[in-house]
């Protein structure tokens, strides 16, 4: 019979194998490294079946092995690409900036700058909320069209920079109406005028100046509220809201109006301008 002693130490033994043998299960997988085009067409696969985030994963592993392989250039644009697909969007720009720091003169920074250009103006949100990301989009925008302005990627950027000036001109407008709402109309102004100054190709203009209109009457001040009528009956004369503006300061759109009504008058000194 074995004594307690012994008893004990081979328990303590066998335990501690049994440990050890544990713990060796949990170990990661030995790293083996593989040929790049196995890599590369592994990766090229997942992209194929839209499993984009295995995708991006295993183009950063071709970039992980052979990182001064041809191949290790194009893996990191292509991380960049699964990424955005799978709306990993902050990945996808971290990966576009890397590509394009490490690859100034590469023939697809072009292409680079246009999908980070994308990856922040596919996050634009409704106008009611921020527009940080916005104008985001908007810069990133305008380096495609400053950069590259004779590439393909340029016509389609300046269309979605129309679009993002036109959002942001819409959120201005949104507080704009919040403020005159609650009659702060000094606030809803300054609003209004900054859709005026700074988004003027815009398709809010229009409403601005009627809704000055109707903050300058408001404050009582019918000099400044006609000027901005006339401007808006001068450049916008089949608006809408050219119609509510000349009916909320001459009245009804059918009744008479005086040979040099103010309005003429008005509308004549503007046109004098131009």
């Amino acid at each position: 019979m074995l004594s307690t002693v012994r008893a004990k130490h081979i328990i303590a033994t066998c335990g501690m194998a049994i440990l050890l043998a544990a713990c060796s299960s949990n170990e990661a997988p030995e790293y083996v490294e593989r040929p790049v085009s196995e890599l590369y067409n592994g990766a090229q696969d997942l992209l194929d079946a839209k499993e984009y985030q295995k995708a991006a994963q295993a183009f950063d592993e071709v970039e992980r092995q052979h990182p001064y392989s041809v191949w290790a250039t194009k893996a990191t644009l292509m991380s960049a690409y699964s990424y955005y697909q799978d709306n990993k969007y902050d990945d996808a720009i971290n990966a576009l900036d890397r590509f394009i720091s490490l690859h100034p003169a590469n023939p697809d920074v072009p292409y680079a700058y246009y999908l980070k250009a994308l990856s922040y103006y596919e996050q634009i949100s409704d106008v009611g909320r921020d527009q940080q990301m916005t104008q985001h989009a908007m810069e990133a925008l305008d380096d495609v069209i400053r950069r590259f302005p004779d590439s393909k990627y340029s016509r389609d950027a300046k269309l979605k920079k129309d679009l993002t000036v036109d959002h942001l001109a819409g959120k201005e407008m949104s507080v704009g109406r919040y403020y005159q709402d609650r009659q702060e109309y000094l606030a809803a102004i300054n609003r209004f005028k900054s859709v005026i100054d700074k988004y003027q190709t815009t398709t809010h203009v229009p409403e601005a100046l009627a809704r000055l209109t109707e903050c300058y009457l408001a404050l009582g001040l019918e000099g400044e509220a006609k000027r901005t009528a006339a401007v808006l009956g001068h450049n916008f004369p089949g608006s809408e809201y050219y119609s509510e503006s000349y009916s909320l300061l001459v009245g009804d759109a059918g009744a008479e109006r005086t040979e040099e009504s103010w309005w003429d008058s008005a509308t004549k000194s503007i046109t004098d301008l131009f």
